[in-house]
């Protein structure tokens, strides 16, 4: 009964290894190719799989660069300014309608010549 416990977990591990090794990003193999790492880990069963767990898998943080935070628009300072700029130019347009609604009321009340 425990050799087929045995085997079992031989085998599962040889799976869970090759189904790893096929899975696995590129760039995240080290010392052998994709495919080299898969005959080996079939071949050489238990032995292989605890060389591809050792050596051949680099880990996640090692193959992945560090990317920076993913921030929002709000915390860009050129998305700010270019809001800032748009809220002065709204308020620089409102002033100039209500100045020239102003002159056009002085002009209204003058008496135009001829009157």
């Amino acid at each position: 009964m425990w050799r087929v416990v045995l085997a079992a977990i031989v085998v599962g591990v040889m799976v869970f290894s090759l189904v790893d090794v096929i899975t696995i990003e590129p760039r995240r193999v080290r010392h052998l190719p994709k495919a080299a790492w898969a005959v080996l880990v079939v071949l050489t069963s238990l032995l292989g799989s605890l060389l591809w767990w050792t050596l051949g898998r680099a880990p996640r943080s090692a193959a992945a660069p560090a990317r920076p935070p993913a921030i929002g628009p709000e915390d860009d300072p050129s998305f700010i300014d270019n809001i800032e700029q748009r809220r002065r130019s709204r308020e620089q347009e409102r002033r100039i309608r209500d100045l020239e609604r102003r002159l056009a009321d002085l002009d209204d009340d003058e008496p135009k010549p001829g009157q």
